[in-house]
């Protein structure tokens, strides 16, 4: 009998990122203390605000509001599909 070796295509960390690129915008929840942490750049918010991101397939981050709905006609604008995540 025979084995047989099967190999999984490789994708590295960079074209992973970039599936989507232009075509898919992440929509998500998040605390303004979530946005503090992770981005220090940003101007800091005042604690406890629930917030809506838009973000780019790569994780660039697009918008960010307090309106749920102004993400979607970003995405819109942006001839983005969306794609929410938790």
């Amino acid at each position: 009998m025979f084995a047989r070796t099967v190999k999984s295509p490789s994708v590295t960390t960079t074209e992973l990122a970039a599936l989507g690129e232009g075509e898919v915008g992440y929509i998500r929840e998040m605390t303004s203390d979530e946005v503090n942490k992770r981005f220090p750049s940003a101007p800091q918010l005042d604690p406890g605000m629930q917030l809506w991101a838009l973000f780019g397939a790569d994780g660039t981050p697009i918008l960010l509001t307090d309106d749920k709905s102004s993400t979607f006609y970003r995405a819109a604008e942006d001839e983005l599909k969306t794609v929410s995540i938790h």
